[in-house]
């Protein structure tokens, strides 16, 4: 991690992923909420809808990344409302990064932010110094360097909507088997032209 060691307690569990197509985005992630080695959580969405084209997967510590997520949201309905259309998924991303930037090392988050919008379909990762990238996959958490290992092996260019869901369910299943911060399923989110739609597999 750039900037030296993370803090105690600091993004103990979790495994998100996001996969960015060539119209779509698809994000992915665990349900386990822990602290320390107690599961405090079996239920817990890590998967957020921040306006109608975009959503955000969280990890970290939970109160920061709530905070965070919160603030999001309420800036993308504010420009939505100011504006008459959905603020831009790279502007989202730079808000977050500068957000984090600002309150290093306060607050704890790693966050993926994927949307579609009018330069198409995108994936953001920001860590918790406020560094911002944008990918065609990747993953946060714990449980990330097993899932990007599977994404590195069987993400390609021309991945089908359903192809990419396969994949990230499968990248996160392998951290699940793998990493005790992260279990009790997978939870996924499209986005499309149509809209975000939520599953729990």
């Amino acid at each position: 991690m750039l900037g030296g060691k993370l803090p105690v307690g600091a993004l103990k569990g979790t495994t998100t992923v996001g996969i960015a197509g060539s119209d779509f985005v698809v994000l992915a992630a665990d349900r386990r909420a822990t602290s320390g080695y107690f599961i405090a959580s079996k239920q817990v969405w890590k998967i957020h809808e921040i306006d109608s084209h975009v959503a955000a997967t969280i990890a970290g510590a939970v109160g920061d990344a709530q905070q965070l997520v919160d603030r999001l949201r309420a800036e993308a309905r504010y420009y939505r409302a100011t504006n008459g259309e959905g603020i831009t998924i790279r502007s989202l991303a730079t808000l977050a990064s500068l957000i984090l930037f600002s309150y290093r090392p306060i607050l704890v988050v790693q966050m993926l932010i994927g949307g579609i919008d009018s330069e198409g379909p995108s994936l953001y990762s920001i860590d918790w110094l406020g560094t911002v990238t944008r990918e065609k996959f990747s993953a946060t958490g714990s449980g990330s360097p097993f899932a990007v290992s599977m994404l590195e092996h069987e993400y390609r260019d021309n991945l089908s909507l359903d192809e990419a869901v396969q994949l990230a369910v499968k990248a996160v299943r392998i951290a699940l088997s793998r990493d005790p911060g992260s279990g009790e399923g997978v939870d996924v989110a499209t986005i499309t032209r149509s809209g975000i739609n939520f599953r729990r597999i």
